[in-house]
């Protein structure tokens, strides 16, 4: 694997780890309250999709390996360009049920590239 495409993977590495991180200990309501923490989480997804189209567009492997990747790069595009239209509850559930299964799918790529 080029050093670069490693490298972008494991910044969507610890981008979900960041996110699992900031949110331990948090519940919904107390996410749904905190503008610094809600704003701190979408700059995660974004860092997470944005990596991720990169790492695809050099090595189209990754999209092969990386579950949703269309749809990661879409969240991140919608984080950027329609942030007007942001659904909190969207957000919410995708920080619960697919940052750590993606994280243990960065992971499992980045262990079989060693």
């Amino acid at each position: 694997m080029h050093p670069h495409t490693w490298k972008r993977l494991e910044d969507a590495r610890a981008a979900c780890d960041r996110v699992i991180r900031f949110l331990t200990g948090i519940d919904k309501a107390e996410f749904g309250k905190s503008e610094w923490l809600q704003s701190a989480v979408e700059r995660q997804l974004e860092i997470i999709g944005e990596s991720l189209g990169r790492a695809d567009a050099a090595a189209p492997e990754v999209g092969q390996r990386v579950s949703n990747l269309r749809k990661i790069v879409g969240l991140k595009n919608r984080l950027i360009h329609g942030y007007d239209f942001v659904d909190e509850d969207i957000v919410w559930d995708i920080t619960r049920t697919h940052v750590p299964k993606l994280k243990a799918q960065i992971e499992s790529v980045l262990k079989e590239a060693e």
